[in-house]
């Protein structure tokens, strides 16, 4: 079993990484950032992969909102408390709106079809949105290779390769339970 897990991840973590990143991705991401320091991928396969999800999913986001302005899943995003505050800022400052967007939990997917409905020009979006893709995947993927370092450093370099498998697992079912926990929260507290 570990063996076929491992032969999955080798052919196609970077498919799945860049699946992940295209939306909200922050666990696709470190978790390719890990398996780029367990030698699985190459650093720069894992950070080409984040980069390309995260740069074609914030720009389908903004396409949606460009073209698809008055269907009833972009009326229903509208409707969501604090979309107005999210637009009011959009417009505010609509660059560092667009740099900034993919780094605030839950918010790609919304900031991205704001900017759609707002008043900026593809060319502008797709230059900032490649821009702040870049430092995104840097940044976490590093995060997720630091994350393998530390683990290798803490546990010793005995590590084999079906128990990096399984840390690499707990890592992702404890980052969905927290994001499954923040989300919970922000509902609760209407924010």
């Amino acid at each position: 079993m570990d063996h076929l897990i491992e032969h999955w991840i080798a052919h196609y973590g970077l498919i799945a990484v860049f699946l992940g990143c295209l939306a909200e991705g922050e666990t696709a991401a470190l978790l390719g950032g890990f398996f780029a320091h367990q030698q699985v991928f190459a650093p720069w396969q894992t950070v080409l992969a984040a980069f390309c999800g995260a740069t074609l999913g914030d720009t389908g986001f903004f396409l949606l909102g460009r073209r698809f302005a008055q269907h009833r899943w972009v009326q229903r995003l509208r409707a969501q408390p604090g979309f107005d505050r999210t637009d009011r800022l959009l417009r505010a400052h609509p660059n560092l709106f667009v740099l900034s967007n993919r780094f605030v939990y839950g918010m790609r997917l919304v900031g991205g079809v704001a900017a759609g409905l707002a008043e900026i020009g593809l060319a502008r979006f797709i230059v900032l949105n490649m821009l702040s893709a870049l430092v995104w995947a840097l940044l976490f993927t590093t995060m997720g290779y630091l994350f393998g370092l530390g683990a290798q450093q803490v546990l010793g370099r005995a590590l084999h390769a079906h128990q990096r498998l399984w840390l690499a697992l707990a890592l992702v079912l404890a980052m969905g339970l927290a994001a499954l926990l923040v989300r919970a929260r922000r509902r609760r507290t209407g924010s």
